[in-house]
């Protein structure tokens, strides 16, 4: 079993990594639900060989339909990242009738190279699953990322399990969203699935002695739960 772990900062990936995680997923901005990395946490990311980083190549929040300036700003950050040296990305792209961007999604693909390509949960807003799927296996790409087409993957699980079923290996299904301790062992049992995804996210309070009241703040980042990851990792046993 494989346990990747979505991480909104450099930092973040370090602690997952040292709690155990087998791959991470790479963001920023989770307000956004994860942007591409800024370059200097890219540069800095890409120096870690403890476990696999994959950065996300998303310009923006929102949906998945990108316009062709976007598209050229996605180009140009799968190549950093292959410049990088990073082993795989993350990418997910849709047409305006909810049907995979096959062809530029084939084309980041190519541009990719050997680096593994994931494609994220823009495949829950995509139409039709199943067609879905084979159209992402045609693209090229390793694994689906997906939660069933629901927010929490809990609720969807005959979804992905026949998912992985028409899979036939001929690429991953990695299911997430709601992924927990308390619940990874019954949807991986469920699914049949070899990879499972978690942000196993977790709100910090700033370090900092002095607040500005007038503000009205609450300076809280995002972090990953270090104990949830450990505690994930003891059911996988």
């Amino acid at each position: 079993m494989v346990l990747e772990i979505a991480t909104f900062s450099v930092e973040a990936a370090i602690q997952a990594i040292q709690a155990g995680a087998h791959r991470i997923e790479l963001c920023e901005n989770p307000q956004e639900g994860g942007t591409t990395p800024s370059y200097g946490a890219l540069v800095l990311s890409a120096k870690i060989k403890n476990a696999p980083i994959f950065p996300i190549i998303r310009p923006r929040g929102g949906d998945f339909l990108y316009s062709p300036t976007e598209f050229e700003i996605m180009k140009n950050d799968v190549v950093m990242a292959k410049e990088l040296g990073f082993p795989g990305i993350v990418i997910g792209l849709l047409l305006a009738d909810g049907n995979i961007d096959v062809q530029r999604t084939s084309e980041l693909v190519t541009l990719a190279g050997n680096m593994h390509v994931t494609f994220h949960r823009a495949f829950d807003r995509c139409l039709d699953p199943i067609k879905g799927l084979e159209d992402v296996i045609q693209t090229g790409c390793k694994r689906i990322l997906t939660s069933g087409q629901v927010p929490n993957v809990q609720n969807a699980l005959p979804l992905v399990q026949q998912l992985v079923q028409l899979a036939k290996e001929r690429i991953i299904i990695m299911p997430g969203s709601g992924v927990r301790a308390n619940n990874i062992n019954n949807i991986i049992r469920t699914t049949g699935a070899k990879e499972i995804h978690s942000s196993a996210r977790k709100m910090f309070d700033s370090n900092m002695q002095f607040q500005k009241n007038s503000m009205q703040e609450h300076m809280q980042y995002t972090g990953v739960d270090v104990g949830e990851i450990k505690e994930m990792l003891s059911q996988l046993i």
